[in-house]
């Protein structure tokens, strides 16, 4: 078969397949165009759930940043003059902040900044005396999937029930949480904890215990320095 006969048929074969993608087409046209539109939509749905996310990430991101700068802001030098957004008192520091964290948390519950802030309204409502809503606000951040703010819950839950006179709530908190520790409260962290409250109900044998594993799994740490001065420097 010479050059000129294969150029062709090639030629034939290439027109036959065009011919018979077009009729195909033509045969389905309505089908092909349903199809374009749902691909056309879902990009266009998936592209703005992602603008939208990411559009609510960084307000909630600003706004949490905003509140933990004010709870953590010092206090006036007493006698300075007035400034604006600087408080002479801790509590209404804390009550000013707490607005702005519940605000956070209602607006941006969804979101791990709304989480976060469910934690730093709990522990402000429990600066201010307002044990109910810290409760139910550290409930709430202690059952996040983020272990880290989670367990900062769980340790402010614990304290809160020790304060509430509900110690054996307070200590299965500090048990789970050494179980399940995380970069914000390691294990030796709860296990402080728990040891200061068996301490202050008079159980110090079992104080001592958790001072000595804390000491001996943290030689040349901070928890472990606490732990030898509980224990008298032994």
């Amino acid at each position: 078969m010479d050059t000129q006969t294969r150029h062709a048929l090639k030629g034939d074969k290439f027109a036959s397949a065009t011919a018979s993608s077009v009729n195909w087409l033509s045969g389905h046209r309505s089908n092909v165009l349903r199809w374009v539109m749902i691909v056309v939509v879902v990009l266009a749905v998936v592209i703005g759930a992602m603008v939208f996310w990411t559009m609510r990430s960084n307000a909630a991101e600003r706004a949490l940043g905003t509140a933990v700068d004010l709870y953590s802001a010092p206090l006036a030098v007493p006698g300075a003059p007035p400034e604006k957004n600087v408080y002479t008192i801790a509590a209404d520091r804390a009550k000013e902040a707490n607005r702005q964290f519940a605000a956070i948390s209602k607006d941006f519950g969804w979101l791990p900044e709304g989480t976060k802030a469910h934690y730093f309204a709990g522990v402000s409502y429990q600066e201010l005396g307002q044990t109910g809503s810290a409760e139910s606000e550290l409930k709430t951040a202690a059952g996040s999937w983020d272990r880290n703010v989670a367990n900062l819950a769980k340790i402010a839950l614990a304290g809160l029930y020790h304060q509430t006179g509900r110690d054996a709530q307070a200590i299965e908190l500090y048990n789970g949480v050494a179980a399940k520790p995380s970069t914000t409260v390691p294990a030796t962290v709860a296990q402080l904890d728990l040891a200061d409250l068996y301490a202050s109900t008079g159980k110090q044998d079992q104080a001592r215990a958790l001072w000595a594993k804390v000491k001996d799994a943290d030689k040349t740490g901070m928890a472990g320095s606490i732990a030898t001065q509980k224990l008298g420097g032994k």
